[in-house]
């Protein structure tokens, strides 16, 4: 079977080395250079326990299951590729810095408990404790033991390494014109003027899905750009955190080579990828608060990228009403997270032709308020 994949982030790339290690010729095709999106900004920690939320129980479940996964992912995609991609296994502290933000977190405290969550609640003394760089205005935190981490662009350099090692054919800066469907049957995609056929396509486009031609008009409406300003701090020689951190206004990542991740805005801008003064003051400004040491710290990287979200937030996952057609798309800001997950079910997807449970209700059938046809 000839497999396309469009798009090459981490979850096009991570499909077509499964897919490949399987024996599939996989031909894969990136509108620009593999891996500079969305995956390249991503901070690349890996929270679902932070970053629960009350109506989103199915979402939870899927990344719990990623993280999951995780461990087992890492040690096949570093022997395969050769590189380490700063799997960290740290945990992440969510902060509050004053009464209002001591209530939020209460709440969200609560809402952890209620899916039985391994979580635990801090004062502020015993956050610095565990963070002493911490601002003395922390009141409290909790404290997500399991929650994980690693560095995604480390992460899509090692997978475009494996799956080129697994045979994968990497097409770079060349956009796909139209995905040609006759009959609610895939036959394969166009590249200008070229035609090239494939029993499979599998759009793992991100951001621009709405931008792939040849689909039925109403993807275009499926996904939607959301702007995340992001920001690279190089810390002093011992890093002043080890720990994920979760503050009110912005977050912070640590990393092994003593850089320090400032994330991330949300903005509904359309394709718009400008760096702002706003943006990176409020980053700073809430970095600052929970962590005062990064005052002098040199700034050494800025990104803008576009996260990929879908109508509901959640990822668009598996066949869709046309023949031959998959989606892996709307990651939106847990892109990383999910990687595992979904590069391994949509490869037994296309191994078996059985929807697992795990992504089922992240079928496109959900919206059936559209017309998919």
């Amino acid at each position: 079977m000839r497999i396309i994949i469009v798009g090459g982030g981490v979850i096009g790339l991570g499909i077509g080395w499964k897919l490949s290690r399987l024996g599939y010729q996989v031909a894969l095709y990136e509108r620009n250079q593999v891996g500079r999106g969305a995956s390249w900004a991503a901070a690349g920690m890996l929270s679902p326990l932070a970053e629960a939320h009350t109506q989103e129980a199915e979402l939870l479940r899927l990344g719990l299951e990623s993280s999951n996964r995780y461990p087992e992912w890492v040690r096949e995609l570093q022997e395969e590729s050769q590189i380490d991609i700063d799997y960290r296994r740290k945990g992440t502290l969510m902060v509050a810095l004053d009464r209002d933000d001591r209530a939020d977190l209460q709440h969200h405290f609560e809402m952890q408990k209620s899916f039985d969550l391994p979580v635990d609640w801090l004062t502020g003394n015993q956050a610095r404790t565990l963070e002493p760089a911490l601002s003395p205005r922390v009141v409290a935190a909790i404290h997500c033991p399991s929650d994980l981490q690693v560095n995604g662009r480390l992460m899509t350099t090692a997978l475009t390494v494996a799956f080129q090692k697994a045979g994968g054919k990497l097409f770079e800066q060349t956009p796909v014109t139209k995905i040609n469907i006759k009959d609610q049957q895939v036959t394969g995609i166009h590249i200008d003027s070229e035609f090239v056929p494939a029993e499979l396509v599998i759009v793992a486009a991100g951001a621009w899905l709405s931008q792939v031609k040849g689909l039925p008009k109403s993807y275009q409406y499926l996904i939607r750009p959301v702007k995340g300003q992001i920001l690279g701090l190089q810390m002093d020689t011992e890093p002043i955190i080890s720990h994920v951190i979760y503050a009110p206004d912005a977050y912070l990542v640590p990393r092994s080579n003593g850089s320090l991740v400032v994330g991330a805005t949300v903005e509904e801008q359309g394709f718009d990828t400008h760096l702002t003064a706003g943006g990176v003051f409020e980053l700073l400004r809430g970095a600052w608060e929970a962590l005062p040491g990064i005052y002098e710290f040199p700034i050494v990287d800025t990104f803008a990228s576009l996260r990929p979200a879908s109508r509901d937030n959640a990822p668009i996952l598996g066949l869709t009403p046309v023949d031959g057609l998959i989606l892996a798309a709307g990651h939106f800001r847990k892109g990383i997270l999910l990687t595992p997950v979904t590069c391994d079910e949509i490869a037994q997807l296309v191994l078996t032709g059985i929807v697992s449970e795990v992504i089922k209700p992240f079928n496109i059938s959900r919206f059936e308020t559209l017309n998919l046809s």
